[in-house]
């Protein structure tokens, strides 16, 4: 059996309906619970030993995460007891990076014998192929553009900070950092027009959990922040909805591209 362990947006529903149902209990973080998908089971991180057992006496062998949580406060007082031999690494996973946090939650439910499933893993087409994905190809100024981003996104991984960063004219208009990359984009609108958003796996991710992903509305925003284009690494990001992010692209005039990793 599957846990499904699901936070905001629409891939924990994409991942539900490829499975049928069948086999897959929908586990959620209480506050961070999935759009459009009915909950069996909740946790607080307080008690995540409790729900790790849970887990295990459902029949539960398999876990894939899938969706934005917010990064939860621990409240000492919540703790029981199955979850008091836990609270040395789970301190050390909130004070880390998201990249260093996540690697100490997997290890932490594979020591307790579940297999981490990747959600590219079961919906391979999450995943789209090398090349210009829509009407419009890259304009040959945007090169030294993603060239430019390749170096900050590489820089930006080892440092565990974001997966994306906004270049211009070989100028970076902006990093993505905790609050995410709509946040990021927002943030340039009204500087002008041109430049790319680039997204990128960190160096050393475990791509079994938190890749990056766009959809239809990452192109919108792209749109109202001017940019001519957006640019993913092949392999190591997802793309939600491939077909109607190639009709956004085609129809906001933005090329869309994956190039080699």
């Amino acid at each position: 059996m599957l846990a499904l362990i699901a936070g905001r947006g629409r891939l924990p529903r994409i991942l539900f309906d490829r499975s049928g149902g069948k086999d897959v209990v929908v586990a959620a973080m209480e506050g961070c619970e999935p759009d459009g998908l009915e909950v069996g089971l909740s946790y607080r991180i307080e008690r995540l030993g409790s729900f790790l057992k849970e887990l295990g006496k459902l029949g539960v062998t398999e876990v894939c995460f899938a969706g934005g949580i917010d990064r939860p406060q621990l409240n000492p007082t919540k703790i029981d007891a199955a979850t008091l031999p836990l609270v040395p690494r789970m301190l050390k996973a909130l004070g880390q990076g998201d990249d260093a946090a996540l690697r100490i939650v997997l290890s932490t439910f594979e020591e307790k014998g579940f297999r981490i499933r990747a959600a590219h893993e079961l919906a391979p087409d999450l995943i789209p192929p090398l090349g210009v994905l829509g009407r419009h190809k890259r304009p040959k100024h945007s090169s030294e553009d993603i060239d430019k981003a390749r170096e900050v996104a590489a820089l930006l991984g080892a440092a565990d900070i974001g997966q994306a960063c906004i270049v211009r004219r070989r100028q970076v208009l902006a990093l993505e950092a905790m609050p995410g990359t709509a946040h990021m984009l927002a943030s340039v609108v009204g500087l002008g027009t041109g430049g790319i958003l680039f997204k990128a796996p960190k160096p050393s991710q475990d791509r079994r959990i938190d890749l990056p992903a766009i959809g239809p509305d990452t192109l919108e925003q792209a749109a109202r922040a001017g940019l001519e284009g957006v640019v993913l690494t092949e392999g190591g990001v997802m793309i939600i909805d491939r077909a109607a992010t190639i009709e956004a692209a085609d129809r906001l005039g933005i090329f869309l591209e994956v190039v080699p990793s």
